[in-house]
């Protein structure tokens, strides 16, 4: 049995209540998670405590006991990853496969002070929006792109970011600069990348997740994400457990934190391009 670790700001939220159950039928009963630490309880929530008894996992003491006792760790904290630095840090450290919730980090100089604590320490580490593992968007993959335009639900802070991995994963890490082209109800983004190519995200309420795709050869397609994305992602997720090999490029993982910090800035000044570094 293989024993994982979840890390937490608190424990008593969506991701941490599904996590277990799916990992565990994923992996076909070989994979528990078994440990939990929560940095505080949640206000007007469950404690961490009976969190963990209705769980039936063990809540331990310290982020520090987790990661001794685990065989691989996850840090979670989907909607305050302003914490995941200081959460990720020993996990980091340890040599273990780390998989660490979206949005990954709050800035992009967060992001690689992460990966680079990780690289130093020989630990498998990856994150990423459950949204790049949509069956339907592989559909567009394997030939060059020319432009994207996605739609898709929430608020920009949190929500960005699921728009933002699928067209990375499809175009590459190579963005360049941003533009703010929405309004405060409906947040959009225009992204640059390399050779001309561009995408554009928009945040339109009770949208489902959806994208279309210009292939440089002239043809197009545009896809749903009707299917269940959050099975792909767990399927990749027990891979990566088992074999340690990381699914997605470090690169892009920046790439999408570089792109949604400076569509904060750029959402003070719409319809001005800023760039992002390289």
């Amino acid at each position: 049995m293989i024993k994982i670790g979840f890390i937490d700001y608190f424990l008593d939220e969506w991701h941490a209540n599904q996590y277990p159950t799916w990992i565990e039928q994923a992996s076909g009963g070989t994979m528990k998670v078994a440990y939990a630490y929560g940095l505080r309880d949640k206000d007007g929530g469950l404690t961490n405590d009976v969190w963990c008894e209705k769980m039936g996992i063990e809540r331990l003491a310290s982020i520090e006991a987790v990661v001794e006792r685990s065989d691989c760790l996850i840090v979670l904290s989907p909607d305050n990853p302003e914490f995941h630095e200081a959460l990720a840090e020993l996990p980091a450290m340890s040599g273990k496969p780390v998989y660490v919730d979206k949005t990954f980090a709050p800035d992009r100089a967060a992001a690689m002070r992460i990966f680079r604590k990780a690289e130093q320490h020989g630990t498998p580490l990856f994150s990423s929006s459950a949204l790049r593992f949509a069956p339907e968007y592989a559909e567009a993959a394997g030939r060059p792109i020319d432009a994207i335009c996605s739609v898709g639900p929430g608020r920009f802070s949190n929500y960005a970011v699921h728009q933002i991995e699928p067209v990375v994963a499809l175009m590459g890490p190579e963005a360049e600069r941003v533009m703010f082209i929405g309004t405060e109800a409906a947040p959009a983004l225009l992204i640059g990348f390399s050779g001309g190519r561009q995408a554009s995200i928009h945040l339109l309420q009770d949208s489902p997740f959806r994208l279309t795709v210009q292939h440089s050869a002239g043809s197009s397609v545009s896809a749903t994400a009707e299917a269940d994305f959050f099975a792909g992602f767990i399927a990749s997720l027990v891979q990566f457990f088992r074999t340690g090999e990381t699914p997605v490029n470090s690169a892009e993982t920046i790439a999408v934190v570089s792109i949604i910090e400076a569509g904060l800035l750029a959402a003070r000044e719409p319809y001005r391009w800023f760039d992002l570094p390289r």
